[in-house]
């Protein structure tokens, strides 16, 4: 499947998650106008809804599948929250300075949206009503990364500079703020964090992995945050507790993901790596000369996307912590030299990936998932 579009942003807004559920349908809302989303039923390739036009340039797009709602921010640091019921947005607020990031997560103390801008302000707005909840500085310039821990107890945040250490916020001290003088966090002891993975189905463990050349040295490590009192004070605690490095390895490491298992998978351009948490290599997958460009790590999958376009599926073992290699999908479409892979994307019942064909439009490609994945 193919659709037009102008910029590269697509994202599930369906909440079928890792349901293993093959009734269940996959539903994308993307950016396809520089002023209009809209989602697609990807099983049937229709366009199911779309907002009116946006006054602004639409320049960054994130979902909530759990809610079936899309939340936007414009050119002008206006931020919308959207479901496909309705043809105008359910709520409007606005950020002080340009927004570089936006993630919309379900709490335990309800749905937010996370929102960083271009100062290292990080913004938690209420989902419906988009109130702001809180509003912290967390770095001198802007927050590059946000990722959320499994239960959404703790939120990272990252700004790529060799002096800056990434951060870790306790989620409920941004939420409550009537409960906490101020947010509970801590910085992680390690430097140019270039990637960062919490451990699926575990609340506590992030895996890490920093990058630096020449000469080539990667380096990954695990941290388990806790939670601390000291009298009245709560504290946040990062525990190292394992670490390696690839420095005479003679490629870096793009992309990386881990395992519940507390595998780490990572890829370099030409071969796809499976490590322990300590470093001990389990497999290698050659790829030259092929080129990696990208690399999706879910507790069921793993999917390599190509230079080319073609996706290769893997699946984790159930009673190993290997993973097993299961089938390609072919590119059947012809990319011109400049094309740019952006995203690929999975929810257990489909795959899309975003394809961006510089100057012309961007489109999507879907893949609905029929085989069975047990091992």
């Amino acid at each position: 499947m193919s659709y037009g579009g102008v910029r590269a942003y697509a994202c599930y807004i369906s909440g079928c998650g890792l349901t293993r559920n093959r009734n269940d349908k996959s539903i994308v809302c993307m950016v396809t106008s520089v002023n209009r989303i809209s989602t697609w039923d990807i099983h049937e390739g229709v366009m199911t809804w779309e907002s009116p036009g946006h006054p602004a340039v639409i320049m960054r797009l994130t979902t909530l599948p759990e809610m079936h709602m899309a939340v936007t921010v414009d050119i002008e640091s206006t931020i919308k929250l959207w479901d496909y019921q309705n043809r105008e947005a359910l709520a409007t607020n606005n950020l002080s300075s340009p927004c570089q990031l936006l993630k919309a997560v379900d709490t335990k103390d309800g749905p937010i949206v996370l929102a960083g801008d271009t100062l290292g302000n990080l913004y938690v707005f209420r989902i419906p009503d988009l109130h702001l909840i809180s509003r912290v500085n967390v770095f001198p310039y802007s927050i590059d990364e946000i990722y959320c821990s499994p239960q959404k107890k703790w939120v990272f945040l990252n700004q790529k500079h060799p002096q800056i250490l990434p951060k870790v916020f306790y989620m409920s001290s941004l939420l409550r703020t009537s409960e906490f003088s101020a947010p509970v966090s801590t910085n992680l002891d390690f430097s140019c964090c270039e990637r960062a993975f919490w451990t699926p189905r575990r609340e506590d463990r992030i895996t890490m992995m920093s990058r630096s050349a020449p000469p080539i040295n990667t380096k990954f490590v695990t941290f388990d945050m806790k939670l601390e009192k000291i009298g009245t004070e709560t504290i946040a605690k990062g525990h190292l507790i394992a670490r390696f490095s690839l420095k005479d390895y003679k490629e870096r490491p793009e992309w990386m993901g881990v395992s519940d298992k507390y595998m780490i998978v990572c890829s370099t351009l030409s071969c796809l790596l499976l490590f322990s948490m300590n470093g001990f290599r389990l497999q290698t997958f050659q790829y030259g000369p092929e080129e990696i460009v990208s690399l999706w790590v879910d507790p069921v999958h793993v999917i390599v996307t190509l230079y080319d376009g073609s996706l290769d599926v893997y699946a984790w073992k159930e009673r190993t912590p290997l993973l097993r290699r299961c089938y390609r999908l072919q590119n059947r479409k012809c990319l011109p030299p400049q094309s740019l892979i952006f995203r690929t994307l999975c929810d257990d019942v489909s795959i899309i990936r975003v394809m961006r064909n510089s100057p012309a439009p961007c489109f999507l490609m879907a893949y609905t998932l029929k085989a069975d994945f047990e091992n």
